[in-house]
C-alpha cells in the first residue's frame, strides 16, 4: 500500500504485492504510449504529415485497449483481495487515471485528425503555418507536464506532482495567447476562418490534456495522503 513517503508497502501475500506492482507497471506504459500520441499527433500537424497523423488516429485503439485491460485487473483485484485503506486508494486512483489518459489519447486523436483536414484542405503556404510554432511550443509543455506527473505518480512523490500540477495553470495562459493570434488571423480574411478553426480546436485538445494531467496529479496527492484536493477550498490543499 502507499505510504507517507511515497512507497508501496509490503502485504503478506507475495502475489498481492506482484498484482499491484503489475497494474502501476501497466498505467505508466498506458502513460507512455500517450506521450508519445500527443507528440506524433503535434508533429503531423505543423510539418502538414498525413501519414504519421493516420498513424495517431490508427494506435489510439491500443490506448483504448489498455484502459480495457487495466481496468478488467483492477475489478479482478478488487472481487478477489477487497482491499482497504490505502491499497483501496491506489486502485481508485488507478481506475481515475487511466480514464484520464484514454481522454487525453482522443484528445490527440482529435489533433491528428485536425492535422489530416488541414494538409488536405490547405495551402501549406498560407500565414496560418504562422501559428505552427505557438501550438509546437504547447504541445512540448503539455507533453512534458504529463512526463513530470506520471513520473510522480510511479515515485508516489506528493511534491512532485504538486509541482507539476502548478506547471499546468501555464496551459490555460498559453491556450488564451494561441486563440488571440488565431482569433485576429481569422478577422483578416473570411478564407481563413476554415484553417483558423482547425488550429483552434487543436490548441483547444492540448488544454484539455492539461486539465486530465492536473486530475492525475491530484490522484496522486489522493493515494498516498487520502486527501481529496480536487475542489480545494484552500491554497494550502490545491495543487
Amino acid at each position: 500500500m502507499p505510504t507517507e513517503s511515497g512507497q508501496l508497502g509490503q502485504h503478506i501475500s507475495r502475489q498481492f504485492n506482484e498484482d499491484l506492482e503489475h497494474l502501476r507497471q501497466r498505467v505508466l506504459a498506458m502513460g507512455g504510449l500517450v506521450e508519445e500520441q500527443i507528440a506524433d499527433a503535434v508533429t503531423a500537424l505543423i510539418t502538414f504529415d498525413t501519414d504519421a497523423a493516420q498513424a495517431v488516429i490508427t494506435r489510439d485503439n491500443q490506448v483504448d485497449a489498455f484502459e480495457v485491460e487495466i481496468d478488467d485487473q483492477c475489478t479482478k483485484t478488487l472481487a478477489k483481495r477487497q482491499p482497504t485503506a490505502g491499497d483501496l486508494r491506489l486502485i481508485v486512483a488507478i481506475m481515475k487515471t487511466i480514464t484520464d489518459l484514454e481522454r487525453m489519447g482522443d484528445e490527440a486523436e482529435k489533433i491528428a485528425r485536425m492535422a489530416v483536414h488541414i494538409s488536405e484542405n490547405s495551402d501549406p503556404t498560407r500565414p496560418v503555418k504562422q501559428h505552427y510554432g505557438a501550438i509546437s511550443h504547447f504541445g512540448d509543455h503539455v507533453r512534458q507536464t504529463l512526463r513530470a506527473a506520471l513520473d510522480a505518480f510511479a515515485r508516489l512523490d506528493v511534491n512532485s506532482a504538486t509541482k507539476a500540477a502548478r506547471d499546468e495553470r501555464q496551459s490555460d495562459a498559453e491556450y488564451d495567447a494561441i486563440a488571440r493570434q488565431v482569433l485576429t488571423y481569422m478577422f483578416e480574411n473570411p478564407r481563413n476562418i476554415s484553417p483558423g478553426l482547425d488550429v483552434m480546436w487543436s490548441a483547444r485538445a492540448l488544454e484539455r490534456i492539461g486539465d486530465h494531467t492536473r486530475n492525475i496529479c491530484e490522484y496522486v496527492v489522493y493515494m498516498v495522503q487520502g486527501k481529496d484536493v480536487r475542489h480545494a477550498a484552500s491554497d494550502e490543499d490545491k495543487v
